[in-house]
């Protein structure tokens, strides 16, 4: 299940021993539309293994400022705080999949 987070929610998630995924998207960003059900439903087969959030970048401009998010969609694998990978742009379920498995 994807979770939509606050900057408080999301800071609490930063304790996580899980990575946790993040998806920084926005309303108006069409390939940010295209990726939300192929996040959804690798949230579903991997969530049991890490956590899934998506972040709205006009809500929420502070952590895309704190992330550096200047392009979207941008699904950000983080461990403990820590950025430990980054996927840009659309990408299909088979390419996103490789990068969760990469980094669960």
């Amino acid at each position: 299940m994807v979770k939509h987070v606050n900057k408080e929610q999301f800071d609490a998630l930063m304790q996580s021993d899980k990575t946790v995924f993040c998806d920084f998207w926005a309303s108006w960003c069409g390939p940010c539309r295209m990726l939300a059900p192929v996040f959804e439903s690798l949230a579903e087969r991997y969530g049991d293994k890490a956590e899934f959030v998506k972040v709205n970048v006009d809500e929420e401009e502070d952590l895309a400022i704190r992330y550096g998010i200047s392009s979207i969609p941008n699904v950000l694998a983080i461990k403990q705080g820590q950025v430990i990978g980054s996927s840009l742009g659309f990408v299909p379920a088979p390419t996103l999949a490789a990068f969760i498995e990469k980094y669960i």
